[in-house]
Parts: C-alpha cells; structure tokens; sequence
C-alpha cells in the first residue's frame, strides 16, 4: 500500500517513532514501533495455536524458532512488497526516497503524486504482484522440501505432522503472502487496488480529483464493511473467509478503521495539495517573530519571551543564522532552581533535527510537513538565514480567504480541528 507525503529538507529523514533500518536498493527503510505488535501477534498465535496443531509432537524450541522465524519472514516479505513499488516508481521518474513498515502493512513515501495515470497503474500493480510471486514461489520450495506427501480429506492437517521446520515455513508463508496480494488487490483506495481503480478512472475521466474521490469512496465502504464484519464476528457471527471470534474480530473491525481514515486523509490532502500548489511559502509566512539568543538562559527565555508574548515556539538566533527551535515544553523540562544556570542552546531542538522550507517552496509541501509529522510550525530559510516562519494558522487563513468554504474545512480537518498559533505544540 502507498500514500504520497511532502518531501523534508530534515537531514535525517524518518518519521518520528520509526526506527532507520538502512538503504535497499536506494531507499531507505525505516520501521515503526508499531510493527513489534504484529510480530507477537504472528509469533503467539502461530507458537501457541497453529503449530502446536500440526506438529504435537515439536519441543518448545522447535515451535517457537519456528514462529519466530515465520513473523520475521513475513516482515521480509512485507518490505519486499513496498520496494516493489519504490523500486518501479524510481524508475518510473517518481521520487521515493523511503518506505515505513508499520502494524498494517507498509507505505512507500512518495514526493509527488504520479504524473499520468499510467504511472500509478504500474506502481500499484508491483507491490500485489511482488506478494503473489513470493506466495507461489513459497509454496513451490515447501512441496519440494516436503516431497511426496499424501494429503487425507479427511484429516487434511495430518498431511502436516510429517513434515519438518523448513517446509512447514514455506507452506505457512506460501497462502499469507498470496492472501496479502489478493487483499491489497481490492478495489478500495488507499490499498493498491484502490490506485489501480484510481489510475483507471484517471484514465478516463482526466481527473485526477474525481477518480481519487471516488476511489476513496469505494475505499471508505470497504472500510465500513470491514468493521461491520469485526463487530459480527465479536458477537460469534461466522464471517467468510474471516471466521469468527472477539480477537479476530477486533482486528479486522481495526483494520477498517485504518482504511477508513486512510481514504479519508488521501482524498483530503489532494485537495489541499492542489489549493496550495501553486502558492509559494513566502506568501504565508510571517516575518515578525521574537527569538532568542543561544547564550540566553531559561529564566530570560520565560521572563522576556514566553510570559509576554503570545508565542509558544521562540526561533534561537546567532549572528542572524538560525541555531534551533526552543519553546514552552522545553523550558517545563527543567528544573525552576536551574533556570538562571541553563542556557538556550542546552534545552533546544537543534536546527541538524529541524524541518525546514525555502521561501519559493510550495505551501503544499508546507502543508504536508505539518500534517505528517505533527508540527505546528516550520522555520523560512534562505542561505541558512531565517527568513521567517510559517505555520498551520497560516495556511489555514491563506485557505479561508482565497479558498471555497469546503476546502478551508478540509484543512481544519487534517489538522483535526486544531492549527491556532497559540495551541500547544505536539513536536517541532
């Protein structure tokens, strides 16, 4: 599954909570916290439930280097799954500079959105195919390290017990990945099949807005059906080819949850995006700041800055460069008896871990920066000197007076109703 994102000029470029795991094949992949959920969860429920099942007769050991093994090999496959789609969209001209695992799968970060529906076809394609090819190819080393094997109607699983560790894992691997290639194919945006309606509608419609709009829908009711189906099988409804069950039902009800605000915030960025597009961040940007220097001490920062001015976020300032981002929350972080002995620069965000915009960049990419990574405001550089700020109050007011009604309410809601200057920050 992809979602585009606004590009960073951050040096170290991951999203917060997400763990840096290295370049593959020129992108970087990072993984989420998230993921150690699904990797107990695959571990437990194959350690304690189907393994067990299938192999009594298998020590502890056996079973759970087995399991261990599966959730790891599934995350491989996972990965290989949103390289796919890196992989085609760079050499399709797209720029993707990082993928993210996470609990629900995976998302390749792209810069832009697709420049011709062609483009998007090609790119959502990969990533199900990818998983198909992995599940035959799975399944077809498990039956040859399996060897003949007589399988019973009967007793179907019996078929199991005779066989060893490693074609047991290729047998389990074989049908996940193939159902996670199938899953991704439903035509519901933001899954790869959602871009594969979308990139059709494109095609035929020449609106790029219109198709997302109704891939989304398609990708919204979807969603619906999926947590309709959660709460079914929590109550012991029997939900092919889902079953039944409180735990499995809780996920799948979670799962469209996911999907649903994932179709949800698709739609609305592209909406903002294109508003935005051509709109350069000088334009939103404010220029009368108050900042601080970084020889300045905490007790300075709250006696001359943060009680007399409305600002929560004060730029620290060095011959006119700037240095970091230093606010309330970071001067709270220290002790009251400490403030005349701390300076600034101990206590700041440093400029090396900053988010930062050009003056011509577009207030798109702004836009995006913010959403994405929770942040209330982003520093103006030019020639590393600071220009000014812009923040999300900015751009929502530039929307509310050059921008219908509904598209200003699109930018409120994917800040989640928040954006005044004054609002607490929740990071940088």
């Amino acid at each position: 599954m992809t979602r585009p994102h606004g590009s960073s000029k951050r040096p170290q470029d991951k999203p917060l909570g997400a763990l840096p795991l290295g370049r593959v094949a020129g992108v970087q992949v990072n993984l989420d916290w998230s993921l150690i959920i699904i990797f107990l969860l695959i571990t437990t429920s194959l350690a304690v439930g189907l393994l067990p099942y299938w192999h009594p007769d298998w020590g502890p050991a056996v079973t759970w280097g087995t399991a261990v093994a599966a959730a790891v090999l599934f995350l491989v496959s996972v990965l290989l799954h949103e390289l796919s789609h890196a992989v085609v969209g760079r050499r399709l001209g797209m720029r993707i500079e990082r993928i993210t695992l996470f609990v629900f799968g995976g998302m390749a970060h792209m810069e832009e959105e697709p420049a011709t529906w062609h483009t998007e076809l090609k790119m959502a394609i990969a990533g199900p195919i990818t998983s198909l090819l992995l599940g035959f190819g799975f399944l077809f080393l498990g039956g040859l390290l399996a060897g003949p094997v007589e399988i019973s109607r009967e007793d179907p699983a019996a078929a199991m017990e005779k066989l060893g560790a490693l074609p047991t894992l290729m047998l389990w691997l074989g049908p996940v990945n193939i159902v996670l290639g199938l899953f991704n194919l439903v035509p519901g945006f933001p899954l790869d099949g959602g871009r594969v309606l979308r990139a059709a509608l494109w095609g035929a419609t020449g609106d790029l807005r219109q198709a997302t709009r109704l891939a989304a829908g398609a990708g919204r009711l979807l969603a619906w059906l999926l947590i309709a189906s959660g709460f079914a099988m929590i109550l012991g409804v029997h939900v092919p080819p889902f079953g039944s069950g409180p735990l499995a039902g809780l996920w799948i009800a979670i799962i469209g949850w996911f999907l649903n605000n994932a179709a949800i915030y698709g739609y609305r960025q592209l909406v903002l995006k294109e508003a935005l597009e051509d709109v350069p961040v000088k334009r939103l940007m404010h220029a009368d700041y108050e900042s601080v220097g970084p020889h300045d001490t905490v007790a300075e920062l709250v006696e001359d800055r943060i009680l007399r001015h409305s600002q929560r976020i004060f730029p620290v300032l060095a011959e006119g460069r700037l240095q970091g981002l230093v606010g309330l929350e970071d001067a709270r972080a220290v002790a009251r008896e400490e403030w005349q002995a701390t300076a600034v620069r101990d206590i700041m965000t440093p400029l090396a871990e900053l988010h930062a915009q050009a003056p011509d960049d577009s207030a798109s990419e702004a836009l995006s920066l913010l959403a994405e990574h929770g942040i209330n405001q982003l520093p103006v550089l030019e020639d590393k000197r600071l220009v000014g700020l812009v923040t999300r109050e900015d751009i929502l007011k530039w929307l509310a007076l050059n921008q219908p009604r509904d598209i200003e309410a699109q930018g409120r809601a994917l800040f989640g109703g928040r954006g005044g200057a004054g609002e607490e920050p929740r990071g940088r």
